[in-house]
């Protein structure tokens, strides 16, 4: 699409005041053509005040309907995982890079759609305005299309899961790229998913140590 088809969400975004007032002018954004298929904006779930950032790619099915973020099976799984790692969730900023759901219809079935990079760069203004105003010492990007928004770049997980790196916001806020919680469930065997479970922990783990 051309840049007047997908101007990004800039111009929605308010240059003043907080959380409140993203949150609702995130209602009328039009940066992308995502809002006129999805329910409603998924903006972000957790206190202003929370030293740790959880980003995530973008809300499916149940967070559109429900208009919150992390409330599916991967957010059920996030949840544990939070909790062996001795996080509390309610201390915690979630939110993710797209506000929008990008799905596939197959007859009465929503299929979740990966964004396309024009849906990262068109939102990360949204993004940014999140971070600017909780002011977290430590954000976690929870799959690709998180650790592409938070970076600006693309990278592979496998190659930088783990390690500490500098989210390229105004602040350079340290940041802890893992995996998204979804990818735990699509594992077929439970082998596989206890050790993923206990590697997703880690990376957590990691994050936390560097909550202050």
């Amino acid at each position: 699409m051309t840049g007047q088809e997908r101007p990004g969400a800039e111009r929605w975004v308010p240059s003043r005041g907080g959380m409140r007032m993203l949150r609702e002018a995130a209602h009328d954004c039009r940066g992308c053509e995502l809002w006129k298929d999805a329910t409603q904006v998924v903006f972000s779930d957790g206190p202003v005040s929370a030293r740790m950032m959880l980003v995530g790619e973008q809300p499916g099915d149940r967070e559109d309907l429900a208009g919150e973020p992390f409330v599916g099976p991967a957010g059920r799984r996030l949840d544990d995982a939070l909790d062996a790692a001795g996080i509390e969730r309610d201390g915690v900023y979630l939110t993710n890079a797209v506000k929008h759901f990008r799905f596939e219809r197959r007859g009465k079935r929503r299929i979740h759609e990966k964004p396309a990079v024009g849906h990262i760069d068109a939102c990360r203004p949204w993004l940014e305005a999140e971070i600017a105003v909780v002011r977290p010492t430590v954000i976690v990007a929870l799959g690709a299309t998180a650790a592409r928004s938070l970076l600006g770049r693309t990278v592979r997980i496998g190659a930088v899961r783990g390690t500490v790196l500098e989210s390229a916001d105004k602040r350079g806020t340290p940041l802890v790229v893992t995996v998204h919680p979804s990818s735990l469930l699509r594992l077929p065997d439970q082998a596989d998913r206890a050790a993923a479970f206990d590697a997703f922990v880690h990376d957590l783990r990691r994050a936390g140590e560097l909550v202050t």
